[in-house]
């Protein structure tokens, strides 16, 4: 939970990579502090996570053309909280850097695949006809925008053609107008950047990673369902599947908008009870909560122009060249190092907790190397 008495740095800082550990690791476990937020109310009852009886292996890999054990990478990779599920057990967890199994952390961008998700719920119980529909259907800000003709699967996709530069670092991108327009706490400031930008190319034609998508992905959702993101994601998965405890999203202002693609703060075991939630199939409470057929296109690549470009419906498909052993499986990702890595086949999901320093970089070890090498310690 939330510390008011903990000192934290500003979301500039933070996205500047600008913090000491410490206060960087105090941010990250309190940014309920930094904007409003809404709850995400747990329901009455909680899936059970039994410990499995099996004994954790010894995990040992190359990457880098160095070999690495656990304790290594939960060093070296500042992770500040670890959980593996196998067949639905507990085969794994650790918590560091003063976290703990009531602690709640932040996404970051894995909020962007809960929000893909539920517009996947929304389709199911019909709120949204279809992912072809146009988003200027859902959201008349955008109206004479570049998302004129813009679908919703093109932004979901991430294809849409509206410019953007999402480098977190550079205080004049896309991202960092997204977040001035986030701190200036205005009711529809961020649909208001998002209709400003420019067209890069045809809509469906080329593929660039934008957070603000999620944020009209969530204006579609938030229009078509008739309630705050918050509330239908409660009622539909967080409630129904049985999350511990309520989980907080950022508001765009006092009792506004969420922001769709970032901010959802939740317990390590929730985020990797969602994991379960995606590996039964879209199921909740013995209710499917996902058209069939939905997590499989949410996971698969995409072809762009001829090239396949690894990005499913705001979920990251593992690539080939990451190794046979991810055959099938997907993730989602935060910056600073926020995992959810989910493999069908073997019944396996790992939820990663981290406080990288920078916002993106290159890591010490390579997180598909261990997630490689731990399937294979499981197997």
């Amino acid at each position: 939970m939330t510390d008011p008495s903990a000192a934290i740095g500003s979301i500039r800082d933070l996205y500047d990579g600008a913090l000491w550990p410490d206060l960087q690791v105090n941010t990250l476990r309190n940014v309920d502090r930094l904007f409003p937020t809404r709850l995400v109310a747990r329901g009455a009852h909680v899936h059970a996570l039994p410990v499995s009886s099996r004994p954790w292996p010894a995990i040992g890999f190359d990457d880098g053309g160095h070999h690495w054990d656990l304790f290594d990478y939960l060093s070296l990779n500042r992770v500040s909280g670890l959980l593996v599920l196998q067949n639905g057990e507990v085969a794994f967890e650790h918590y560091a850097l003063g976290n703990t199994p009531q602690t709640r952390w932040t996404s970051m961008s894995m909020a962007k695949s809960i929000t893909a998700t539920l517009v996947g719920a929304a389709i199911h119980d019909g709120h949204i006809g279809g992912l072809d529909e146009q988003v200027c259907r859902y959201v008349p800000a955008l109206a004479g925008s570049a998302y004129d003709g813009v679908t919703i699967r093109q932004v979901l996709q991430m294809n849409s053609g509206v410019r953007w530069n999402e480098t977190y670092t550079d205080p004049h991108s896309d991202r960092r107008r997204l977040l001035e327009a986030q701190l200036s706490q205005r009711p529809g400031a961020l649909m208001d950047c998002m209709a400003a930008l420019p067209r890069a190319s045809p809509p469906g034609t080329a593929w660039n990673y934008s957070t603000g998508e999620t944020q009209v992905a969530g204006a579609v959702l938030r229009a078509a369902v008739g309630r705050p993101l918050s509330d239908y994601l409660s009622e539909r998965i967080w409630a129904r599947f049985g999350m511990e405890a309520d989980a907080s999203w950022w508001l765009e202002s006092p009792g506004g908008m969420e922001v769709a693609g970032s901010g959802l703060s939740a317990r390590l075991r929730d985020f990797a009870r969602f994991g379960l939630f995606m590996l039964g199939g879209g199921v909740a409470g013995g209710t499917q909560i996902l058209p069939q057929g939905w997590i499989e296109e949410a996971s698969s690549s995409q072809t762009v122009n001829g090239s396949v470009v690894p990005y499913g419906y705001m979920w990251w498909p593992m690539e080939a060249s990451a190794g046979a052993v991810h055959q099938g499986a997907y993730l989602a990702i935060g910056i600073f190092g926020q995992y959810l890595y989910i493999h069908p086949a073997r019944q396996l999901v790992i939820a990663q907790w981290s406080a990288m320093p920078k916002p993106k970089g290159t890591l010490p070890i390579q997180p598909a190397s261990f997630f490689a090498a731990v399937v294979q310690a499981l197997s």
